[in-house]
């Protein structure tokens, strides 16, 4: 099925509404970030690990399995990226395992935005139209251009087909306090996501809009009050899901910053009646490390958000781990990794 994001309903775009007030003006998104509560890193940190623990039944391990594969943005995001590439991603997006036809397809592919076209017509191409090709923007990684640029950046990508942009935000600008320009640069982003004669997903629900994700590059924001801080801040911006890292530095994603993240959609929709997503990217590399995700998420924020509608994972290697366990599921054997394919 596509992916799609619901309009916000009255109620909730009324609750929305009446929270302008806190992004009146810079001091007021100051008193409001700087006002929510601070983080216990320790209780935050143990009860990450608390979750990590659970056990899970053979069933239960195969549905988890299923679910993870089709949450998983398949991505390559390399200078040395070519067109053959891409094609083979999206091949194997669309049909992970040859030998299995009731392998599910992945949520979406990944990539800079001048392969945007060559993904779009390698899905249709493999009957997959279905998967949605999200694009990275804003001079990903480093977000380091002029807010000109970036908007050019995005705007191809939308025009090229993209369905979701994964946006990165200015760290320099937010780590020195100026949290209104930040909110500025996210809405503004938004603004050209939505197609020339079409309005933006938080309007419509329609798919004349890209979906907009907010890179934090948690590994850079030094502390958990500053995730907390920048989740609240791409919500209030219009975000349409919230995204850990880029996957390029250090420190990528982790289960304490993602179980904060999540701590933060699940009270931003208490307060507005908005659903936001998450995605963790990053470092998610085996089926172990998948499921004690998706536990988090259903233990945070319930089975509404267990959909690769509201919840995804930014990785590449993590596919080929989640097809070798799913085989060994259902033929006893561990086929190892040649007996799947790399890209």
């Amino acid at each position: 099925m596509p992916i799609t994001v619901p309009a916000y309903g009255k109620e909730a775009a009324g609750r929305l509404a009446s929270m302008a007030d806190v992004t009146a003006d810079d001091g007021a998104l100051r008193r409001f970030l700087h006002g929510l509560p601070g983080v216990d890193a320790v209780g935050l940190e143990a009860r990450a690990a608390t979750l990590g623990t659970r056990s899970i039944k053979t069933t239960a391990k195969a549905y988890a399995i299923d679910l993870s594969i089709s949450m998983i943005d398949l991505t390559t995001l390399e200078g040395a990226d070519t067109q053959g590439k891409v094609r083979a991603l999206c091949a194997k997006g669309s049909n992970p395992d040859p030998t299995d036809r009731t392998a599910p397809k992945v949520a979406a592919i990944c990539v800079y935005p001048d392969m945007v076209a060559t993904a779009k017509e390698a899905l249709r191409n493999s009957g997959a139209p279905d998967i949605h090709v999200a694009s990275v923007a804003t001079a990903f990684p480093a977000g380091r251009a002029a807010l000109p640029v970036k908007l050019a950046d995005t705007r191809d990508a939308v025009a090229a087909g993209a369905d979701e942009i994964d946006m990165v935000i200015d760290r320099g600008a937010f780590l020195s306090g100026r949290y209104m320009e930040v909110f500025e640069e996210i809405k503004a982003v938004k603004e050209v996501c939505a197609r020339p004669g079409g309005t933006s997903q938080t309007e419509s629900g329609g798919g004349s809009a890209a979906h907009l994700k907010v890179i934090f590059e948690t590994g850079e924001l030094q502390t958990y009050d500053n995730v907390r801080r920048a989740s609240w801040l791409a919500m209030l911006a219009g975000a349409d899901f919230i995204k850990t890292s880029t996957g390029k530095v250090a420190v990528n994603a982790t289960p304490p910053v993602t179980l904060l993240m999540l701590e933060a959609v699940r009270d931003f929709h208490a307060a507005t009646g908005v659903q936001v997503g998450v995605k963790p990217a990053g470092g998610i590399r085996t089926t172990k490390d998948a499921i004690k995700y998706l536990v988090m998420v259903n233990e945070t924020l319930g089975e509404p958000w267990l959909t690769a509608d509201w919840f995804r994972f930014g990785a590449s290697s993590l596919l080929n781990d989640l097809l070798m366990q799913r085989q060994k599921l259902s033929t006893g054997r561990y086929s190892g990794p040649d007996y799947v394919t790399v890209d």
